[in-house]
């Protein structure tokens, strides 16, 4: 949805497996925006991380250096490959960059137990966090029960939202 106010244009999209209070909460920075503008900018630049598909962990890793950002998201649980395919393409490129912030993002390809068995084979990488593991709302929560205390990546819903590891 576009909103039209006083400073210019603001969009909202919120996602329909949130609940109204965080839409609301999304909503009124929308509103703000067309209201009040932009803040001013604090950086002159923002890094992105780079996006490494479903690859053999060959080309998984020649993709990652190429890209040339410093944080890189991998994509696993894709199209039902084994979680061994993943664990190996994770390793090339955390091999290929050692000290590159590594993050995967199974787009909620994985029931809550294979998330809960991968996450913890994933754990030795030193991701910052896992995002997307299963698909719903009520799969993430069971999933963040496990995480408390726990020395695993923690999970994150959703790009827009990141819960740092512990």
């Amino acid at each position: 949805m576009l909103f039209e106010g006083p400073a210019g244009w603001a969009e909202w999209s919120p996602f329909p497996e949130y609940g109204d209070e965080e839409a609301a909460a999304w909503l009124r920075a929308a509103l703000e925006t067309a209201t009040l503008g932009h803040p001013r900018a604090v950086r002159e630049t923002v890094e992105v991380n780079g996006i490494v598909p479903a690859l053999p962990p060959r080309e998984a890793a020649r993709r990652a250096v190429d890209s040339g950002c410093r944080t890189i998201k991998i994509k696993v649980a894709v199209n039902g490959r084994p979680l061994d395919d993943d664990i190996a393409r994770v390793a090339a490129v955390r091999d290929a960059l050692p000290e590159a912030r590594l993050r995967v993002d199974a787009n909620g390809g994985w029931t809550r137990e294979e998330a809960r068995i991968a996450i913890a084979e994933l754990a030795g990488f030193g991701l910052e966090y896992v995002e997307q593991p299963s698909p719903t709302v009520e799969d993430l929560a069971w999933l963040r029960a496990l995480d408390q205390g726990s020395p695993s990546p923690r999970t994150n819903p959703s790009g827009g939202q990141t819960t740092r590891c512990g």
